[in-house]
């Protein structure tokens, strides 16, 4: 057997033995978003340490563990505290907890992050949703051998965002009253923040925000067919578009600052789809 599938496997029968929950919309938490799924109707948490073989993030502030329940009427996982290239995990590590919640029954998936504006109009508070992504510059979680029980070996990726989860957002946007603005995420591995000619590159290339996860997590999940939606929270321009300097301070100020919309907003979005 394939070890990439192999360990999925073994972490898929570690969870399986712990709840007896079957969700219909996976959510990962990006930074000012962690105690979201403290406030839902929980039914179960699972420990990622608990979970042999499991990936563990080693982020301050990640809590690091399953949350299954309910937002509203819908049954929901959600990831609480996310694993990251950075970490210095391959990439299979990386989206194996992505793909663990597709096959705990997840046929939707929300992304959530905390990104640096790359867009001049941009300012920090803003949220984006994201319309299409660019990945080229993360190791693609698809290489090697594929994965035939999840995927194709060449999955499209014309529409990684869903077009009607989209529309989704908008319609709640408006309804809440929440501004939303649109665009393109690009992923970086970091951890370090970019530099100004890195992010001029990245304006150049049409991204608006930058960040470093989602992209890997969405084109895993594209790759099991699962239908994706992401926003993200621009916590701050990226470096070169003001005087100052950044910091994970800043950052987490500004994610703590909207978490209350940004809140209602996934909500309103999880009802929705």
């Amino acid at each position: 057997m394939n070890p990439v599938y192999e360990k999925l496997m073994t972490c898929l029968k570690s969870v399986q033995e712990k709840v007896s929950f079957q969700p219909e919309v996976a959510l990962i938490l990006g930074s000012g978003l962690g105690d979201y799924a403290d406030e839902i109707r929980v039914e179960q948490t699972v420990d990622y340490n608990t979970i042999e073989g499991f990936p563990v993030s080693t982020v301050a502030g990640h809590k690091g563990r399953f949350v299954f329940g309910y937002v509203e009427n819908v049954p929901v996982v959600i990831m609480q505290g996310r694993v990251h290239f950075y970490e210095g995990y391959p990439m299979s590590d990386v989206v194996l907890p992505t793909r663990l919640m597709g096959l705990l029954g997840a046929k939707k998936l929300m992304l959530t992050n905390a990104a640096g504006g790359v867009n001049f109009e941009f300012r920090p508070g803003d949220f984006m949703m994201i319309t299409d992504q660019i990945a080229t510059n993360v190791p693609s979680p698809l290489l090697g051998a594929n994965l035939e029980e999840l995927g194709l070996r060449f999955p499209d990726m014309s529409e990684v965002y869903s077009r009607r989860m989209q529309d989704a957002i908008r319609a709640v946007s408006k309804e809440l009253d929440i501004p939303v603005r649109e665009g393109v995420y690009l992923q970086l591995t970091g951890p370090s923040y970019e530099t100004p000619a890195e992010i001029r590159m990245c304006r150049t290339l049409g991204a608006d925000a930058v960040g470093m996860s989602t992209a890997c997590e969405a084109m895993a999940a594209r790759h099991m067919g699962m239908e994706i939606c992401g926003i993200s929270c621009i916590t701050n321009l990226a470096a070169g578009m003001t005087e100052g300097r950044l910091d994970h301070a800043e950052v987490q100020e500004t994610a703590d600052r909207v978490a209350k919309q940004f809140k209602k907003l996934v909500t309103g979005v999880i009802t929705h789809i």
